[in-house]
Formats: structure tokens, C-alpha cells, sequence
């Protein structure tokens, strides 16, 4: 899945290490993509390299393109859901990539005739 919006908040690092003695960091940051309804996702990166690029490339207030993934765990009967983020872009290099588009149909159409084959 994809969201694009603007970083409202990060929130503080968490680290540790796992029972097998691995050491790990998760970092959460707030995107609003300003639409009228579901507009305010959280987002995990979880990982020590990824959270050390994440703070490195990524401020708040930056407008961001987020390719996540969704996940659902059952703890004691609770059930939590995550927004893994995977793929963290400046919006400005989503529209350097969409800058190709169709032009508008008004444009195809010269002198009142329409160069459609149907």
C-alpha cells in the first residue's frame, strides 16, 4: 500500500535487546495526507540500520511518499495493528516519476474532429 502526505510528528526512538541478545531499535512517525477522512497514519520502521537512515533522511514537516505493509497480532486477546513502513521517498521524486501523463482529451481533439479509432 501507498500514502503520500506530510510528517507531522516523530516520535521518540525505543531500543533494546531480544532475549537472544540481538540489539533493536523501532522509530514511529505521524503522516497526514490531508484528505477529508482517514487522513493521519502512523507508521513503524523497525530495524537499527533502518531507523538510522529514517533519522538521517527524514524530518518533520517533509512531504514523504510511505509504501507500507499492514500487520495484525494477538496478544492475550488484544489485537494490535502496524503500519510497517518499507519504502521512504520525498514526494517530489513521486511526481518527477508521474511527470509522463495523457494529455487531456480536449488536447487530442482538433478542429471538432476526434482522432479515436471507435
Amino acid at each position: 500500500m501507498k500514502v503520500t502526505g506530510k510528517i507531522i510528528n516523530i516520535l521518540e526512538e525505543q531500543s533494546g535487546t531480544s532475549g537472544s541478545g540481538k540489539d533493536w531499535k523501532k522509530i514511529s512517525f505521524v503522516v497526514d495526507n490531508n484528505e477529508q477522512y482517514n487522513n493521519i497514519y502512523c507508521f513503524e520502521v523497525f530495524g537499527v540500520d533502518k531507523v538510522d537512515n529514517f533519522k538521517k533522511y527524514n524530518k518533520k514537516g517533509q512531504l514523504v511518499n510511505v509504501e507500507f505493509n499492514v500487520s495484525c497480532n494477538e496478544w492475550k486477546g488484544k489485537y494490535f495493528t502496524t503500519l510497517s513502513a518499507w519504502k521512504i521517498s520525498a514526494e517530489q521524486q513521486a511526481q518527477v516519476d508521474n511527470s509522463v501523463t495523457t494529455p487531456p482529451i480536449e488536447a487530442q481533439i482538433e478542429d471538432g474532429v476526434e482522432d479515436l479509432p471507435f
